[in-house]
């Protein structure tokens, strides 16, 4: 790690002038005692708890620094449009293999690494944190730090780049990463079933034993979709054994590369829309989950004479990510989590009030806590947005 007052790009040696105005204005609102809203497109407003503070527009420092296709890493600053990164690697036949979601075409570099949310082939690849090989921080004092690199293996001492990753920007402005990209996959193919949830997730479970290219899952309301990556042998052969044995159908390319987008940027009718939805993060071999109801939005009296049938959720990761749309018992929903060892996030909506994220023990706490005070301890940057201590 490095940390100096602002005298150059610790990447490009160069001075950018925005970084430098950027760090006259943190040092102002830091002895004013200003908090601050760091903001790049606002595709993900939405996630955390209310955004508070003065806007702090990152947009303006974007560009991709470097791309180098044969060492398999990208480098963009934070106010990159995340389609332009997505655009550079795809024309080199490169992706970013933890399908980052954007939420719409504003999303940004900085937004994706500070929510470090992935997508569907999450669950066969990484997070997006096993990606970051290293990032570039200004915090409440106007300096510059920088931590990783380019390379796997260049870290020594605590990896805060990835720690980064999901911190809701409650640490410092990130103003650019280092990001390992992958190759295409030679071959990808989706092949749809019906079956019911609990046989899913048993088929789920006993696929994830067996050497099946297998680079998504997603069930709902009695199908699933799953989608084949790899060698095109490898492919063929996993072809072959889900028709034969399961009477799996092949999925349209095109409505393929329609239905997982769908998925990612939660344009599926099960995730779609502005009404609460939950995340569930658990064990894969948990069983069907027993949930409390959904409650439309309607005047209480008509919501409490309501019942809804057919309340199943949206599965992805194989059985370890479980979406839940529609208002409903905070505390029922975190205890069904926390009964098979998982947890509850309230993803989108709903009453933020009972808390968006799951309650941290103490001692990881107290961690939080040390490091919020070590990079802001004015609590300048996005306070109270990932906990109302933060």
């Amino acid at each position: 790690m490095t940390a100096a007052p602002l005298t150059g790009d610790p990447m490009t040696g160069k001075t950018p002038g925005v970084l430098a105005d950027w760090c006259d204005r943190l040092r102002e609102a830091n002895a004013r005692g200003t908090a601050l809203q760091l903001r790049g497109g606002g595709t993900k407003a939405f996630y955390g708890q209310s955004p508070d503070g003065e806007v702090f527009d990152t947009r303006d420092y974007r560009g991709i620094v470097a791309f180098e296709p044969t060492e398999l890493v990208v480098t963009a600053r934070c106010g990159t449009p995340l389609a332009e990164v997505q655009a550079a690697v795809a024309e080199a036949g490169q992706m970013l293999a933890f399908e980052p979601p954007s939420f719409g075409d504003q999303a940004t570099v900085g937004g994706m690494i500070a929510t470090g949310l992935s997508g569907p082939r999450r669950v066969s690849v990484g997070a997006a944190r096993d990606f970051v090989l290293g990032a570039g921080l200004l915090d409440a004092r106007g300096q510059w730090m920088h931590f990783g690199g380019q390379v796997m293996k260049n870290v020594a001492g605590y990896d805060v780049s990835r720690l980064l990753c999901g911190s809701l920007g409650v640490l410092g402005v990130i103003t650019e990463v280092s990001i390992k990209v992958l190759p295409l996959p030679a071959r990808e193919l989706t092949l749809a079933l019906s079956i019911d949830q609990a046989d899913a997730l048993r088929a789920l479970n006993a696929w994830a034993g067996k050497p099946l290219p297998i680079s998504a899952s997603a069930w709902c309301d009695g199908r699933l979709h799953i989608r084949l990556s790899g060698a095109a042998a490898a492919v063929r052969a996993a072809i072959s054994h889900f028709q034969q044995a399961h009477g799996a159908t092949e999925v349209d390319p095109a409505e393929a590369v329609a239905f997982w987008a769908d998925v990612r940027e939660h344009r599926h009718p099960a995730l779609a829309g502005s009404d609460a939805l939950w995340r569930l993060s658990v064990p894969s071999v948990a069983p069907v989950l027993t949930m409390p109801p959904a409650v439309p939005a309607m005047a209480p009296a008509a919501a409490s004479a309501a019942s809804v049938s057919g309340d199943e959720p949206l599965i992805e990761w194989g059985g370890a990510l479980r979406w839940y749309a529609g208002e409903r018992d905070a505390h029922a929903v975190r205890a069904a989590a926390a009964a098979v060892g998982g947890t509850a996030t309230l993803f989108r909506g709903g009453d933020k009030s009972v808390g968006v994220f799951p309650a941290l023990t103490a001692p990881v706490a107290r961690v939080h806590a040390r490091l919020k005070h070590e990079f802001d301890p004015n609590r300048l940057f996005n306070p109270g947005r990932l906990y109302s201590e933060l």
